[in-house]
């Protein structure tokens, strides 16, 4: 099958956990650059949206070259606004202006160590017989292993998963997180349901050093420090 990814960038302007962190300095240059270069290395810009209720957001991705004529309606720029109708409103503005795709690449801006490999490595696992493929890293809690839950008769702890007899975590099955880098979807299946209800999803593995989803400003500190040791 031919692959016409179509890149959409999420970046509202309302940010509470990081203020004003989609252009905030990181390692010498807005946030948002780093994923609008990593859609570049794969792209041609008509197939690149950043979607953002922002002037300000939207004249620094303009400051890169890019255009960015589409603009999020304020009812989706809410701390409520769900992911899949912010994407959905972009495909249909995409389609209204003529652009052909046959896949949503989502890239959130918090991902700043994701390259494009990882990008690519995502396409090319994917196919319109799937509903999504996602980047996931190996969760540092394992329902197997180390995840309890309280019973609610006792208040006692028991393992989520299993018959809590591993000893050795090298012998559970492997747990994934998302780490919120990549997300490869099928336009069909976003505009049918939820993409909680995806059935088809498949994982593509990403080491933890490029996992760091910048949503404190810990992780801010952790992630500029792992990319100035790697440049």
């Amino acid at each position: 099958m031919s692959k016409k990814p179509l890149y959409i960038i999420p970046a509202r302007g309302g940010s509470k956990g990081i203020p004003r962190k989609n252009i905030k300095d990181f390692a010498g240059k807005p946030l948002i650059c780093y994923s609008i270069e990593a859609a570049r290395a794969l792209s041609d810009d008509e197939h690149i949206i950043v979607s953002t209720d922002d002037e300000e957001i939207a004249d620094v991705a303009r400051s890169t070259g890019l255009k960015v004529e589409y603009m999020r309606p304020s009812h989706l720029a809410t701390d409520t606004a769900g992911s899949r109708e912010v994407m959905i409103d972009a495909m249909d503005w995409a389609e209204r202006k003529g652009v052909d795709y046959d896949m949503i690449v989502l890239l959130q801006p918090t991902s700043p160590l994701r390259n494009a490999d990882d990008i690519r490595g995502c396409i090319e696992l994917y196919s319109d017989e799937i509903d999504m493929v996602v980047s996931v890293v190996e969760a540092q809690s394992n329902p197997y292993y180390n995840c309890f839950e309280t019973s609610p008769e006792t208040g006692y702890l028991h393992i989520s998963k299993g018959d809590g007899l591993y000893t050795r975590r090298q012998d559970v099955p492997k747990a994934w997180e998302y780490n919120g880098a990549v997300y490869v979807i099928n336009p069909k299946s976003l505009r049918d349901m939820p993409m909680g209800k995806f059935p088809r999803r498949i994982p593509y593995e990403m080491p933890r050093s490029r996992s760091v989803d910048l949503d404190t400003p810990t992780d801010w500190i952790i992630a500029e420090m792992i990319y100035k040791q790697n440049i």
